[in-house]
C-alpha cells in the first residue's frame, strides 16, 4: 500500500461549451517531497472553492489499479497518472475496503477518510464527453477525498499505512450505494451507521437521515 505519484496543478481557464472555464482539474506528477497542508498540497488549487477543496476535500486520492479498467472504456483517451485530477495516485487501497472515518499516515502527514468523489461537468471537460460523469459515479471507483489532520511531507513511494479503522465500517463506496438508492432498498442499518460517522460530512449525514424519514 503505497502512493506512487503526488499530483499538482493550479487553476487555468479551459473553453468549454460556454466559453472559457477555470478549472483546476489538469494536474501533473511531481517529483520529490511536497507539502501537505491543511487545505491542499503546496502548488495545488482549486478554481470554484463552494464546492471544490475546502478542508473536507483537501487531498483527492485515486487508486491506480482502476486506470486499466478506465483504458477498456475510453479507448483513445491519454490516461497517465492524474488524468482523473487527483493529487494522489495509489496501489493498494480500494473504495470498498476504505472507510469513511480510517485515518492513514502518507509520509509524515496524516489524514482521514471523508467523502467519496461526485464528478461534476469539469470532468467531462477533461474528457471531452458528456456521458463520464454518470459512467463515472456507477463504475463504483470514486476514489476518495482526504481531510488533512496533520501537515507533513509526501512524496511518491511512500507507504499508505492505515493507522485507525472507523467502527461503523460504512465504504467509500457503501456512501455512494447509499446516495444512488432512491428507493430506500438498502439496509437500513447502513444508512443508520453513516449518519453516525463523524468524518463524514454533514451534509451527507444530513442528506442519510431524510432518507430513513
Amino acid at each position: 500500500m503505497r502512493v506512487i505519484s503526488v499530483n499538482v496543478g493550479l487553476p487555468r481557464p479551459v473553453r468549454g461549451k460556454d466559453g472559457l472555464v477555470m478549472t483546476g482539474i489538469f494536474k501533473e506528477p511531481v517529483a520529490g517531497s511536497i507539502r501537505m497542508r491543511r487545505l491542499n498540497l503546496e502548488g495545488d488549487g482549486q478554481a470554484d472553492l463552494s464546492v471544490h477543496g475546502g478542508p473536507d476535500k483537501a487531498v483527492y486520492a485515486y487508486p491506480s489499479e482502476h486506470y486499466p479498467f478506465w483504458r477498456n472504456e475510453l479507448p483513445g483517451q491519454a490516461l497517465d497518472w492524474a488524468a482523473f485530477g487527483e493529487n494522489l495516485t495509489t496501489e493498494g487501497w480500494w473504495e470498498d475496503e476504505v472507510h469513511v472515518g480510517d485515518r492513514f499516515r502518507i509520509g509524515t502527514a496524516e489524514v482521514v477518510v471523508t467523502q467519496p468523489r461526485m464528478p461534476c461537468f469539469k470532468l467531462a471537460l477533461r474528457f471531452g464527453r458528456d456521458d463520464i460523469v454518470a459512467r463515472f459515479l456507477e463504475s463504483g471507483r470514486p476514489g476518495f477525498y482526504f481531510r488533512v489532520l496533520q501537515e507533513g511531507e509526501v512524496e511518491a513511494g511512500d507507504p499508505m499505512e492505515r493507522i485507525d479503522e472507523d467502527p461503523h465500517r460504512v465504504s467509500v463506496v457503501d456512501v455512494v450505494r447509499l446516495y444512488l438508492d432512491k428507493r430506500g432498498t438498502i439496509d437500513r442499518d447502513l444508512r443508520e451507521r453513516a449518519t453516525q460517522v463523524e468524518a463524514l460530512p454533514e451534509a451527507w449525514r444530513d442528506h442519510f437521515r431524510r432518507r430513513l424519514g
